[in-house]
């Protein structure tokens, strides 16, 4: 019998473990504390008998934390004041201003218990883009607490990192900085200036994987929603998120990582941009249910086996509202339709919140049940 480690570590390498790997992909506090009596994600993993997949945040810069600190990250180049205008749980408003040598920069963001999200954005102007070149830092990663993190999960399962930024991917965390909108009428508009900012994301994000090495993390985390097709379109995926992901990649792979590319469902047209970026895996595998375009056996067939998948299962309208045998059904079916295969890690496709926990058990007792014949 394999271990958690062992099992998570085979799927990714595209191979078949010694049973189905069952896992989340991400447990949120709120979830932890609402529903489990605020015992920790790892714990959280044995109670269900799942397969832990912990994610490791420190110094890594996602503004959507509910407890994210950006004033950690101030230099005296770039100090980050953030007035609080709402400390409601409920309804949290803070609003930043960013000095820097050059000038001013200002950024909202807004609220509640579950996460966080942006409501006026740090790039205004074309010129703010020598500010952010000029002045904005990157962290280096404090390697000591990444290898006692991984000695605590051990053979429960892997940690998992990602590449600074509000999101790891040079596109993703473009689009955290300017509306998306603009963004993508200015990469028909003035395409070599968003090529520009991609370059100026890219430099750090090669600077901080320089930092990574050594780190004791089983997985990297890259991308992120906004490569979606349901946002962006093929062909710009191709020019504006394919060549910045790949020299990540490359980077990453050169310190030995395995490296999982993060879509939120989006994927049709992307299938082969996905292979191509370098990655070992694609997650979520949203189905239509949940926001995607696609169900993950479709997915799964235009791969053909070339990487590994992570995830696959509603959160919501699966696993959240659903009984016991339409939890079990769904499970079976997709691995009967695909997961056979090998190279899977049947997940909940993204962030739960108010699931019932005898739910998350019918889950996991489905896929621990899913094996394989040879």
């Amino acid at each position: 019998m394999m271990t958690s480690k062992e099992r998570l570590l085979t799927a990714l390498r595209r191979g078949k473990p010694d049973r189905l790997p069952v896992s989340v992909h991400q447990w949120q506090p709120y979830h932890l504390d609402t529903y489990l009596g605020g015992i920790s994600a790892l714990e959280a993993f044995a109670r269900f008998e799942m397969d832990a997949q912990i994610q490791y945040f420190e110094s890594m810069g996602q503004f959507w934390l509910v407890d994210a600190d950006f004033a950690k990250f101030s230099t005296s180049d770039w100090i980050d004041d953030a007035t609080i205008v709402s400390d409601d749980p409920d309804n949290r408003i803070a609003h930043h201003t960013i000095r820097t040598p050059g000038g001013t920069l200002t950024y909202k963001t807004a609220g509640d218990r579950k996460t966080t999200w942006i409501t006026e954005y740090l790039i205004k102007n074309l010129e703010d883009i020598e500010l952010i070149r000029r002045h904005m830092p990157v962290p280096k990663l404090d390697l000591a607490p990444i290898a006692a993190a991984h000695d605590e999960v051990g053979d429960r399962g892997i940690l998992r990192g990602f590449v600074w930024g509000d999101q790891a991917g040079c596109w993703q965390h473009a689009c955290c900085l300017m509306d998306i909108n603009r963004l993508l009428m200015l990469c028909f508009d003035e395409p070599g200036w968003v090529h520009e900012l991609l370059d100026v994301l890219l430099e750090k994000k090669l600077r901080f994987i320089e930092s990574m090495k050594g780190a004791r993390f089983d997985l990297v985390e890259t991308g992120g929603g906004a490569s979606s097709s349901t946002v962006i379109s093929p062909k710009l995926h191709e020019e504006f998120c394919l060549p910045y992901d790949r020299k990540m990649h490359d980077a990453l792979h050169d310190l030995g990582f395995l490296i999982t590319y993060h879509t939120c469902g989006g994927t049709i047209g992307l299938e082969d941009l996905i292979v191509a970026n370098g990655c070992d895996a694609s997650e979520t595998l949203a189905p239509p249910s949940v926001g995607g375009n696609q169900e993950p056996w479709q997915f799964a067939e235009k791969i053909a086996g070339r990487i590994a998948l992570i995830g696959g299962v509603d959160q919501f309208n699966t696993v959240g509202e659903g009984s016991e045998q339409f939890i079990r059904n769904t499970v079976h079916d997709l691995f009967e339709r695909f997961g056979r295969n090998g190279g899977w890690i049947c997940s909940l496709s993204d962030h739960f919140f108010d699931t019932p926990p005898e739910n998350l058990g019918y889950f996991a007792a489905a896929a621990r049940e899913c094996r394989y014949t040879d």
